[in-house]
């Protein structure tokens, strides 16, 4: 497959110098430990290099000896200086090896804690991102961030790191050793030097933009199995296997168009410096076996001089790998500090004990809107001018077509987004004046799409609530009308969840977590078609149960079905981000406006549709 022109170029780095500086002070509180890594490497490398010098001694003496045995002069072999040399020989790969352990002991340590510490920022950083931002990405781009590109930054300091060190160190100690025994010889073999850089510049140069490519392409692909996955149940009912199977080749091809293209380049640059290795190496041997004969040189030299022509070739192309790999890291290190500078939600205000008193905040319940504007980009605002006044205690239903801004208010409410103008008053204090803890202790949520995570019942349902007794929930549970349910499943409480909780119905994961606002009893409820998943039987009986806890409580109620919604004390009738109408359910009907129209539009019979379901 040939390599397409200006392929992946969208992708490259955009400053990869200011991302290796980051990376740089992200690893400074490491300082101390990666200088004893790379002072290891140093002198583990060192030893290793020094070896085959001590080596080709031993082997001169050796042959000088049977060249004088063999010319009848006897065996002049230097036992004794031999058996030295060897010892030192053992003694410097025994430090070698001891260097090389602790080495890469304190690396793996390193490479782990570093791993640990950056998701652990990550996992931080996404409690402090607005919804906003969950809401325009992908949960496979975020997660792929979190594991594959934290992964390769852990790969590059466990392993190519220190072996870039370990090469550098061995090409450098190589050099001075060749240089040693011969410079002629050495200058022969650095002939294929520039031969090699070349290689190196143009291989690094392709494969930062392809390794680049990959780490995007993995997000991608990441995003669309867990969205199909979450969702397997529809793809099947909505029969776009092909359409999912199409979309995910496509995603997964642009992976293997990059990831084969790095790999091949990563990979191609052992072979190829190898090659051009053992031509200096063929070169090296013909001149050696010379400067042997006109005796420049021992023979033990030309042995050591071999052995450090194939070390010296081996480094360039481990300088090489790492090179491509640390092109791939830089890309993956830009990706996580992407996300970990994308802008934060507005921090908390800083207050003292005095400016609210030493008692805690006690909320009656008392909500007041004013002249509320908001919009999820400036330029599309959603929310015009939206006011009103709630008392504490009410229960208040807001309707209106789908895109009127219901499900908005109540997430302006919690404070999931900030407003583009206006307030909205908590008994009288600006929300903005509370912590988002105070807020989401006040408000207790029933969302359409209920939320169930890998835990037992009991778990599930205490959460938010972790104080709560046994006794307490299974209370919540019996007002929730799921407690019978639950104890003919196995284990009962301590029935373990899956993470899609497909092994309980719909309705039953939304009762759930009725009886988990029910256990956390707040002060305001919030309830988005909190009953959609129920049969009509158990929706007469969980809304009993409802009517009951909202007694004294306000509460907002978003409904469909109009016709849950009669008792509300008052009902916000919602168009075009404005309210419209506002009024008890009688008083809009007797109106006639366009209340009385949208309620209408659900009975064929009206009052008689109505009376039919009140009995």
């Amino acid at each position: 497959m040939p390599f397409e022109e200006g392929e992946g170029v969208a992708s490259k780095a955009k400053d990869p110098k200011k991302t290796i500086k980051r990376l740089i002070h992200f690893l400074s509180p490491h300082k101390a430990a990666l200088f004893v890594v790379f002072t290891f490497a140093v002198v583990s490398t060192v030893f290793a290099v020094i070896g085959p010098r001590v080596m080709g001694r031993v082997t001169t003496i050796l042959v000088d000896g049977i060249l004088a045995h063999m010319f009848g002069t006897g065996l002049l072999t230097d036992f004794r200086r031999m058996g030295w040399l060897v010892g030192i020989l053992i003694v410097l790969y025994i430090i070698s090896a001891i260097t090389n352990f602790f080495q890469e002991f304190i690396m793996a340590r390193l490479s782990v804690k570093v791993t640990y510490d950056l998701r652990q920022r990550i996992s931080e950083k996404m409690h402090r991102l607005p919804i906003n931002y969950f809401d325009t990405r992908s949960q496979g781009e975020i997660m792929s961030r979190m594991t594959n590109d934290v992964d390769m930054i852990s790969s590059t300091l466990s392993m190519n790191l220190t072996q870039l060190v370990t090469s550098v160190t061995t090409l450098v100690g190589t050099l001075i050793m060749m240089l040693s025994i011969s410079w002629l010889m050495t200058l022969a073999s650095l002939v294929v030097i520039p031969i090699s850089m070349y290689i190196m510049v143009v291989i690094l140069g392709k494969s930062h933009v392809f390794f680049s490519k990959q780490q995007e392409a993995l997000g991608e692909v990441n995003g669309i199995v867990e969205e199909t996955y979450s969702a397997h149940d529809i793809v099947r009912a909505y029969n776009s296997e092909t359409d999912t199977e199409t979309k995910f080749r496509a995603a997964n091809g642009k992976v293997y168009k990059s990831a084969w293209k790095a790999q091949f380049m990563a990979n191609i640059v052992e072979p190829i410096f190898n090659f051009v290795g053992n031509l200096g190496y063929v070169l090296v041997a013909v001149m050696g076996g010379w400067l042997v004969v006109q005796r420049t040189i021992t023979i033990g030299d030309v042995q050591a001089f071999i052995q450090y022509i194939q070390t010296f070739t081996q480094p360039l192309g481990e300088i090489g790998a790492a090179g491509n790999m640390l092109q791939g890291t830089i890309a993956a290190s830009e990706r996580v500090f992407e996300f970990l500078d994308e802008e934060e939600e507005v921090p908390d205000p800083q207050r003292t004990e005095a400016e609210h008193g030493a008692e805690p905040y006690s909320p009656k319940g008392r909500v007041t809107f004013e002249n509320v504007k908001f919009g999820y980009t400036p330029d599309k605002i959603i929310l015009h001018d939206f006011s009103a006044e709630i008392e504490p205690g009410q229960m208040v239903a807001i309707v209106g077509p789908t895109g009127a801004g219901k499900t908005t208010v109540v997430k302006l409410l919690m404070r999931f987004y900030e407003l583009n103008g206006g307030k909205i008053l908590i008994d009288g204090i600006n929300s903005t004046d509370l912590s988002r803890k105070e807020l989401c202790d006040i408000f207790g949520m029933v969302l359409q799409d209920t939320w169930i995570y890998n835990a037992s019942i009991m778990e599930n349902i205490r959460y938010g609530s972790p104080n709560a007794t046994d006794e307490e929930v299974i209370a919540a549970c019996k007002a929730a009308h799921c407690h019978k349910f639950i104890r003919t499943l196995p284990n009962g409480y301590n029935m373990i969840l899956n993470e899609e909780a497909s092994n309980i119905s719909q309705g039953h994961k939304q009762l759930f977590t009725i009886a988990r606002v029910i256990l956390k009893n707040p002060a305001i409820l919030i309830l988005d078609e909190a009953t959609s998943s129920i049969d009509t039987r158990t929706e007469i009986l969980i809304q009993q149960t409802m009517g009951e806890i909202m007694q004294n409580r306000t509460s907002f109620v978003i409904a469909h079905r109009l016709s849950t919604i009669r008792n509300a004390d008052t009902i916000l009738v919602m168009k075009d981000g404005n309210i419209i109408e506002q009024g008890s359910h009688d008083y809009l009907l007797a109106a006639g406006g366009f209340y009385a129209d949208l309620y209408n539009s659900q009975f064929s019979d009206g009052i008689v549709e109505e009376e039919a379901i009140a009995s």
